[in-house]
């Protein structure tokens, strides 16, 4: 019957994963106590709550973003229960409308895979924001303690204008003042740095997805000019079906548009008009002026994601609380096991029973 369910059986790396290899799978694929809706509330009521003042919006947001994923997770995993139902139901029907939905089925189930490929670039965008809100907890501390020395010089001064201890902490006010400069700078250099990162994970993944999108849709319109919709009358038979090999072909060619896309081949491409164009130029050339000459190679490395700028003793504990493992806590409450559907070997070779025998797309 020509039935063609896997239009990647052998699963090759596609030359957009040459180009750009994949991610490893997102942090939120997992099988987990909390489900739908009451792990959402959850996390929308926590995020933000605990933690330094300074980090609790982004903390926030990247627990939005946790939501905002496992709904694409949901997502895809429907979309392609949804494609095993069209290919079940079709099987009934006449030929070329059996043989049609089939592979509308295959084309489906090829946007949730897509769709799953999708969550895993976008959990890149996700972690990535999760550092600069490690970065601003690790500032805090910092923060709090040029404002405790401060409270406490003024309140000496009110009850005690002559005692000797102003001095002594007028001098850690200078010491805490020249640490939390060099604190804020790094934040200031490492939050810029990271957003432009975060956001150009996002944005490729985004376009790469909506790019193939589009090419299946287009093939899926291509395969609907197979039924033939000509009204008959009452005891009229209509003629035998013949569009097996072209349909075959069809979803061969849309696997061949799949496998060979890369960016440089992208069809919609941001074109700004000449005022837009005309003031970012202006503006990447006052950023590329003002860097020009400035050495910074004596300026502190970059701290890292798990350390402050003030002594151990006084942002330990906002270095445990927002630690890279912070998300992991509600993961264990959830009973998160370690698991990947692509990563397993019969989602990246299409093993799942889709509700008729099997036939590999010969390339």
């Amino acid at each position: 019957m020509h039935r063609t369910y896997s239009m990647r059986a052998t699963r090759a790396p596609t030359a957009s994963q040459i180009q750009n290899p994949p991610p490893p799978p997102s942090t939120t694929k997992s099988g987990r106590f909390f489900k739908g809706g009451l792990g959402h509330a959850l996390r929308g009521k926590t995020a933000g709550a605990f933690g330094p003042d300074l980090a609790k919006k982004l903390a926030q947001l990247v627990k939005m973003e946790k939501n905002v994923m496992r709904s694409l997770e949901l997502v895809a995993k429907e979309r392609m229960e949804v494609a095993q139902q069209l290919s079940i139901w079709g099987e009934a029907c006449d030929e070329d409308v059996s043989d049609v939905t089939d592979k509308l089925g295959v084309l489906l189930y090829e946007i949730g895979e897509l769709e799953d490929q999708y969550v895993d670039r976008y959990d890149q965008y996700r972690v990535t924001m999760k550092s600069i809100r490690n970065i601003e907890a690790s500032v805090q501390p910092s923060r709090d303690r040029k404002q405790k020395i401060t409270d406490q010089i003024a309140q000496l001064k009110y009850k005690e204008p002559n005692s000797p201890r102003i001095v002594v902490l007028e001098q850690e006010l200078v010491r805490a003042e020249a640490e939390s400069l060099v604190a804020e700078a790094q934040l200031s250099n490492i939050t810029r740095e990271k957003i432009k990162a975060a956001y150009t994970y996002q944005f490729d993944a985004l376009r790469e997805h909506c790019e193939k999108v589009a090419i299946i849709a287009g093939y899926g319109k291509h395969l609907l000019e197979l039924i033939d919709d000509t009204p008959v009358t009452p005891g009229e038979t209509r003629a035998a079906y013949d569009g097996y090999e072209a349909s075959k072909a069809i979803i061969q060619d849309c696997e061949d548009a799949l496998t060979n896309w890369v960016t440089q081949k992208a069809a919609v491409s941001a074109k700004l008009s000449t005022r837009a164009r005309t003031l970012s130029t202006r503006r990447r050339n006052n950023i590329k002026a003002r860097s020009e000459g400035l050495d910074l190679s004596g300026q502190d490395a970059p701290l890292n994601d798990q350390d402050g700028w003030a002594p151990a003793g006084h942002h330990q504990h906002h270095k445990d609380e927002y630690s890279e493992d912070e998300d992991e806590d509600e993961d264990e409450l959830e009973g998160r096991t370690s698991h990947s559907v692509l990563g397993s070997e019969a989602g990246l070779n299409g093993g799942e029973t889709r509700g008729r025998s099997q036939e590999a797309v010969v390339a």
